[in-house]
């Protein structure tokens, strides 16, 4: 372990201290030390701690993975309003985290999350965490897809059914911002950033992360007067989350789906769309203020798994809008079909300045297990255009994004295709240095 290294982690250890000598059971050092003081005590500033491939090919994923049924079972509940033990659910909680990033590492995994075992989905979750909004049952999660689904219709009434939104265990009900925004998740935020470096104790920041949706995956607005009012006031919420985060030692990484959905399902011109991403790109970029980009990922995906896809804009066309992010690495969908050839993107589009991709190997759509050889040649056509420090080896997206009793790739695979994964990038590797 580095000395910079080595810094950041007794910084980490001595705000959890302090924690525990006032009384309290926390190892979160909310309000101990800002992101700025932790930079600047361990130097993360100038700390290239994002995970890179510099002696050989890295592996991670993208976070969410299914949740087991006892846990499911307690989540179901809750949201039905029927009683349900604390004890029971933080230590079935407790299981899963455990669990699960076990499995990761145990797979061969470099970079390993908590599987999101504790949210409901990758946004339903926000709904505990930021105050000023309301449900309202009865909206369309799924209607920015229309144009898919409308041309597809015989297999989307199939497929989401069961799928999706359609297989939740607790179902998502749109939110609609009523009043002032604010950030109101401190204690499950906690208890949640506990459970994880429980599970990883011996993990540096740059082996562990932790997903939280992007600004514009939150809710809609009634209550400020503009769009961009609106976006301001999430990002300022969600900069709590972000840099807390960052602050217990772990890599942020913000899901974003919804600025790839506005190329390949946005009205108007092009530059109306240019328009509309950018203003999600700033709520990312006012959301990340004072966090060092080297401890931020970006990930990007289409929102529909298995299905035609047929209206997925091609990572061409928001390349240099993702570029515009400060994050220091960036995830998105290059195994599955539509969406191999992205690699041909990086023979004219040239990384910033230390970054680092993190392109997906593996597919979240399929449940065949890709063969090691694949993998590595999908890693190495990056490697060779982008630099292969610059490469790290992923999965398209997430294995569950929503908390669901039937995960469209069975959890069974899901490890199988991890030790897949874990393989390839070795022979990869074996090519490659």
């Amino acid at each position: 372990m580095s000395a910079q290294r080595r810094a950041f982690r007794e910084t980490w250890v001595r705000t959890r201290s302090r924690g525990r000598d006032s009384g309290s059971s926390s190892t979160f050092p909310i309000l101990v030390c800002s992101v700025s003081q932790l930079g600047r005590a361990a130097g993360l500033a100038s700390l290239g701690i994002m995970l890179r491939s510099t002696d050989r090919i890295r592996t991670t994923h993208v976070g969410s993975l299914a949740r087991p049924p006892a846990l499911l079972d307690l989540m179901q509940a809750a949201a039905q309003g029927r009683p349900v033990d604390p004890g029971e659910l933080a230590e079935a909680e407790r299981r899963a985290v455990t669990d699960v990033v076990a499995r990761q590492r145990a797979a061969g995994l470099d970079m390993v999350s908590d599987g999101e075992q504790t949210k409901t989905g990758f946004y339903a979750y926000i709904g505990q965490r930021l105050g000023g909004f309301e449900p309202r049952a009865g909206g369309d999660p799924l209607a920015g897809f229309r144009p898919e689904i409308d041309s597809f219709p015989e297999y989307y009434e199939q497929y989401l059914k069961v799928a999706m939104t359609g297989g939740m265990a607790v179902p998502v009900v749109p939110l609609r911002c009523t009043g002032p925004v604010a950030y109101i998740g401190h204690e499950r935020l906690r208890r949640d950033l506990d459970l994880l470096r429980s599970a990883a104790p011996d993990l540096d920041a740059d082996q562990v992360f932790v997903c939280a949706v992007a600004p514009s995956g939150v809710g809609g607005n009634e209550y400020y007067p503009s769009q961009a009012d609106y976006l301001s006031a999430v990002a300022d919420a969600l900069h709590v989350e972000y840099a807390a985060i960052v602050e217990a030692g772990f890599t942020l990484q913000i899901d974003d789906p919804f600025l790839t959905d506005v190329f390949s399902y946005g009205t108007g011109s092009a530059e109306s769309k240019l328009a509309v991403a950018r203003t999600y790109v700033d709520a990312i970029n006012r959301s990340l203020r004072g966090i060092p980009r080297n401890r931020v990922r970006l990930h990007t995906c289409y929102g529909i798994n298995e299905g035609p896809r047929v209206h997925d804009a091609p990572l061409a066309d928001l390349i240099e809008t993702l570029f515009t992010i400060e994050a220091g690495a960036f995830s998105f969908e290059a195994a599955n079909p539509r969406h191999e050839h992205a690699y041909r993107v990086f023979e004219t589009v040239k990384l910033p300045p230390d970054t680092v991709l993190m392109p997906g190997v593996i597919s979240h759509a399929t449940n065949i297990v890709e063969h090691p050889e694949v993998i590595a040649d999908r890693i190495v056509r990056f490697a060779e255009r982008a630099g292969r420090e610059n490469v790290v080896a992923s999965a398209d997206c997430g294995f569950s994004s929503q908390a669901t009793y039937t995960p469209e790739i069975h959890p069974t695979i899901v490890w199988a295709k991890f030790e897949a994964l874990a393989e390839g990038a070795r022979l990869a590797t074996a090519r490659l240095w």
